[in-house]
């Protein structure tokens, strides 16, 4: 009985796994379907949480819009996920950034890091 569970959430698993961290800005290109009609949504925000658990795994991402703060929670596996784009690399010390939803205005602001790989190290 386990295996079997074991090898359908392998089989549900994406291939190509986005790379991305808390606090990246990102640009996720979802699949939206209103009647007949299919289009790509773009959502840019801050991620601020990542939750893992195989085919489980989510990842939130949070924006402001007209001065009210906006989250959406993605699975990460979703077939309605098109792609992640990373545009900003953020450097924080958090592996959840909750206490954004309290900020408003520029106090949102993750600064951003520069000339390092993924794990802090500085690039040659």
């Amino acid at each position: 009985m386990m295996n079997k569970l074991q090898d359908f959430e392998q089989e549900q698993l994406r291939p190509e796994v986005p790379e991305f961290n808390i606090g990246d800005t990102v640009d996720v290109h979802v699949r939206i379907v209103e009647g007949d009609k299919e289009r790509v949504q773009v959502f840019t925000g801050t991620v601020i949480a990542r939750k893992s658990g195989g085919s489980r795994a989510a990842f939130t991402v949070r924006r402001i819009v007209a001065g009210e703060g906006v989250e959406r929670v993605f699975p990460l596996h979703s077939p309605w996920i098109e792609k992640v784009v990373v545009k900003r690399r953020g450097r924080v010390r958090r592996a959840k950034l909750y206490y954004l939803r309290k900020r408003i205005g520029k106090a949102t602001k993750v600064r951003e890091r520069i000339g390092q790989d993924r794990d802090g190290k500085k690039k040659d």
